[in-house]
């Protein structure tokens, strides 16, 4: 995630080397027209930028290996000899880089005869020496064995930070001893020996129990005593090897000593006008709106390729031995990032059954690993047990990043089978969704067509349709290993294509680092708990509801003159436009009188028969979604009900959540609060609700900086009867509770754009009583006023409307001919602001709270979120901390000009609690 920007900035020192390579290989090989590579530069400059605006340092180095051999070649001929020569794509991308670097004001330094390594190592010590906070942007482990109490590593690529105590979770020791474990180990990819045989475990096992390679070699005789496999010929092996240890050892020690040139490593303006040259030689479009004075939000898009993408599934491999996994293993490991993806049996991510995973480290370069097709005649495969075995160090890594699309799903799934999968840097949804929310469905498909222009391999194109379709583990491995290699490179090509596009907006690289990332484990904990419900009390809800039903079907009957089907469209229409000669006030598409829901609600204030089919209609949506399907969703393997939250759906930033629906059902009418009563705590447990007070009017308050309610927040008043007793112009006291009613319709429809027409709708007033309310409301709140107008012509300027937190949402419609898309646009500007806040906000507090409570040592369970609402289970003697720790958690996510309000309460079940 972002770092902290400290008081005092600390000095930067860039791994531009290690960057450098791995921008080249994790991002897409853009060229410019004419032909020039330009991928490396921008994933390089992209990172630098962040660095920047996390740190806003003032002194920083980028260190860069320079040409021909250093002093470890001398030690030992073969030191990297298996690394490849540069490619000559990346070659090419050098130089403009270092004129990109240089424009940018950035220090750049190449030394002779040493490596970046040893560079930043020698500044860093000498900075520390000066008592100087150093923070090394790099993705080499090496440089763990720099950290100090002064010296911090940073991932840009995987957002990991890693101070004393993040090398030793890390590692397993802590800074001192990881040129030890590296001398032990070796390392593959720079080609140091190590010690045959000598693994991770094993190296850790003797560096806890006997100290580093000094200590080990005057102790071989202890070795044979640690708990380790192969102890009692162990110390035979490293007293055979000791000369390859300590060769190792010198290989990988940073020089903290280089003989260099005074440095001047102060940030220096930058050169607009060669970065602008430089920038548009290099046709990164968004970065050169941006430095003419645009914001580059969507330039960037042209980037996308036009001509379809036709992939070369030849680079895939499927793998069934051992050996292969644990090369390919060991390659996502030194990669630092890769795209993962999982095939199940099922999308329910509680039944789901793990067939295979795969992962790609390089568009095109992908691998399928089966464990579980199961048709007859399937050729044999490695056992989950034993993937497992090979990858879940891999895969609950954190400081390895996982690429994924929609990987909530894949960490449910990997949970029920024993991985607590850690790490996640990027989800594709998620960033298509932060990109822009309404420019597309964020699904795979979808965006692969958008972005890549490319048709991926349909799930029914392998598995049939309807009630015959195949499983995926009764597909042909030669099919289903195709498909889910598939799977894993286009997640990674996708991350190439909206990346780019996501880091040129800092905001929204927040959102999506700050709120949306951190949320994924969040939601999926909550979502593997699920819900207590009582099946019995539901069931006789149902009975209760059929009742119901046939008592208002038979009074339709009578209204109607004539029994009909209500539930029939067709028969409706003829009772009321035919037979009642009610007026027609809207036709469907093929020129029926409507009898949908809308309209119904609006001949309800005039006829009897509309009001009681919605009433029938509401009852029988609530039978057959929740108390009739409700028991029927309860998971033999838990015992509960278990939502879906969906973070990519809803256009302002809110969670939706299906399977049930939650955020749906009625706490106003009794039938709804009798199904809340079902959602119960189990023996000796409590509900506990907290619920934002009015949270959308604080934000108004806070962004229309109206002095009026601003007070009527501060000082703690009933918001509703402060804004009649200013429109009304009366006394707190003397307030009515009507005349309050038609306050708190007056202040939430105007967030909702109501017009004089709608509140007088609601309110049963004629319209010139309404418009008279919101002309007093306005007068007293001239602020929201201002605000209003201020947004609509932001809105019609930018396009686009953000909340507090940086979020955006997009307007296509604001300048539309047509009148009523663009008023809707416009009521949609006034109202996303602050619904999306208020969805930033109670993101922002379910991170803070599940942090909490993952340490906290109570039992206590998020079992949901619902509009405004978390919704605890928890035994009752936890209770009392829970709301101590829990309402000034909610409170300070985040920090209004009116004080925020969290009010919980507790009872035997939601509906209680509520």
């Amino acid at each position: 995630m972002s770092a902290q920007t400290p008081a005092t900035p600390p000095l930067i020192l860039v791994d531009g080397s290690s960057y450098l390579y791995r921008a080249f290989h994790a991002l897409p090989p853009l060229t410019t027209a004419g032909g020039q590579p330009t991928g490396a530069i921008r994933g390089v400059v992209s990172m630098l930028r962040k660095l920047i605006a996390d740190y806003q340092p003032t002194r920083m180095a980028v260190v860069f290996d320079a040409k021909g051999k250093t002093f470890r070649d001398e030690l030992f001929a073969d030191y990297k000899a298996q690394r490849p020569p540069m490619p000559d794509d990346l070659r090419a991308q050098v130089e403009p880089l270092y004129a990109v670097i240089r424009a940018m004001g950035l220090p750049l330094l190449v030394e002779d005869g040493v490596e970046a390594d040893d560079v930043i190592g020698t500044l860093a010590r000498d900075a520390a020496a000066a008592g100087e906070a150093v923070v090394i942007s790099t993705g080499d482990k090496d440089m763990a064995q720099l950290v100090d109490e002064h010296i911090t590593l940073v991932n840009t690529m995987n957002q990991t930070v890693m101070d004393p105590a993040g090398v030793r979770e890390k590692f397993g020791v802590g800074p001192e001893l990881i040129i030890d474990l590296l001398a032990l180990m070796g390392d593959k990819v720079d080609n140091i020996p190590g010690v045959p045989g000598v693994g991770e475990k094993t190296a850790l096992a003797l560096l806890t129990g006997l100290g580093g390679i000094d200590a080990i070699y005057r102790d071989l005789d202890k070795v044979a005593g640690l708990e380790v496999r192969g102890a009692r010929t162990l110390g035979a092996k490293l007293a055979e090897h000791e000369e390859a240890a300590r060769l190792s050892y010198l290989l990988a020690t940073i020089k903290v000593d280089c003989p260099l040139a005074p440095q001047a490593l102060e940030i220096t303006a930058a050169d607009q006008t060669a970065l602008l040259e430089l920038f548009r030689e290099l046709e990164f479009k968004g970065w050169v709106a941006e430095l003419e004075g645009g914001d580059g939000s969507t330039a960037d898009s042209a980037d996308a390729p036009a001509a379809p993408l036709t992939l070369d599934r030849s680079g895939y491999q499927t793998i069934t031995d051992l050996p292969l996994l644990e090369q390919w293993v060991d390659r996502l490991r030194a990669a630092g990032c890769f795209a993962f993806d999982t095939e199940t049996t099922s999308l329910d991510y509680m039944a789901a059954q793990l067939v295979g995973l795969s992962f790609a480290i390089t568009p095109g370069e992908a691998a399928y690993v089966p464990v579980g097709h199961d048709y007859p005649g399937a050729p044999e495969q490695l056992s989950w047990e034993q993937v497992r075995g090979a990858m879940q160090t891999l895969l609950e890594d954190p400081t390895i990043g996982k690429i994924g699309q929609n990987l909530k799903y894949d960490m449910s799934v990997l949970a029920s089978h024993g991985v607590a999968l850690q790490g996640i840097a990027y989800d594709t949804m998620l960033e298509s969704y932060v990109l822009d929310s309404v420019a597309s469905r964020h699904d795979m498909d979808t965006l692969a067509k958008r972005h890549l222009n490319h048709d991926t391999i349909s799930f029914e194109a392998i598995a049939g349709k309807g009630a015959k379709q195949l499983t995926f583990n009764q597909i042909p491995l030669e099919q289903a290993a195709d498909y889910a290699a598939e799977d894993a490179d286009v997640t990674l090509r996708l991350h190439q294509a909206l990346w780019p596009q996501l880091s040129t907006q800092p905001t929204l690289v927040s959102v999506f680092e700050d709120i949306e990332l951190p949320l994924i484990p969040v939601l999926s904990r909550i979502e593997r708990t699920g819900c207590f419900v009582d099946a019995d009390m539901l069931r006789h809800q149902s009975q209760q509801l059929a009742r119901s039903m046939m008592t208002l079907e038979q009074e339709a009957h009578q209204l109607a003159g004539q029994p009909f089907n209500l539930n029939s469209p067709k028969q409706l229409g003829e009772i009321l436009y035919d037979k009642l000669g009610i007026p027609v006030i809207k036709k469907t598409p093929k020129g029926a009188p409507s009898t949908a829901e809308p309209v119904l609600a609006e001949l309800a204030d005039e006829h009897a028969l509309p009001r009681v089919i919605m009433a029938h209609r509401g009852l029988s949506k609530l039978k057959s979604t929740y108390t009739d399907k409700l028991p029927e969703m309860i998971s033999p393997r838990s015992g509960r009900v278990h939502t879906s939250y969906h973070q990519a759906v809803a256009a302002t930033g809110r969670l939706s959540s299906s399977d049930p629906n939650l955020q749906n059902i009625p706490v106003r009418s009794e039938e709804g609060r009798r199904i809340r009563q079902a959602f119960r705590a189990p023996e000796g447990r409590r509900i506990v609700a907290a619920d934002y007070s009015q949270i959308e009017l604080r934000i108004m308050a806070h962004l229309s900086g109206d002095a009026g309610l601003r007070d009527a927040f501060a000082e703690g008043l009933d918001i509703h009867r402060a804004t009649a007793a200013e429109v009304w112009e009366k006394t707190l006291d003397t307030v009515t509770d009507n005349e309050r009613r038609n306050a708190k319709a007056i202040n939430f429809g105007l967030i909702y754009g109501m017009s004089a027409f709608g509140l007088a709708r609601q309110l049963g007033i004629p319209r010139h009583e309404a418009q008279d309310y919101i002309d007093r409301y306005f007068a007293r709140y001239p602020g929201v006023k201002e605000y209003m107008e201020r947004t609509r012509a932001l809105a019609a300027e930018q396009g686009f409307v953000e909340t507090l937190f940086g979020r955006r949402l997009y307007l296509p419609e604001i300048h539309s001919r047509n009148a009523a898309l663009r008023q809707g646009a416009e009521r949609t500007a006034i109202n996303a602001p602050m619904q999306g806040t208020a969805a930033d906000i109670i993101k922002r507090a379910m991170i803070s709270v599940d942090d909490w409570l993952q340490q906290a040592g109570l039992d206590v369970l998020m079992i949901m979120q619902v509009h405004d609402e978390l919704v605890f289970e928890v035994a009752a003697a936890d209770v009392p901390a829970l709301i101590e720790g829990l309402c000034p958690r909610m409170e300070a996510a985040a920090e209004l000009s009116v004080p925020l309000k969290v009010e919980t309460g507790v009872g035997d079940n939601w509906d209680e609690a509520h």
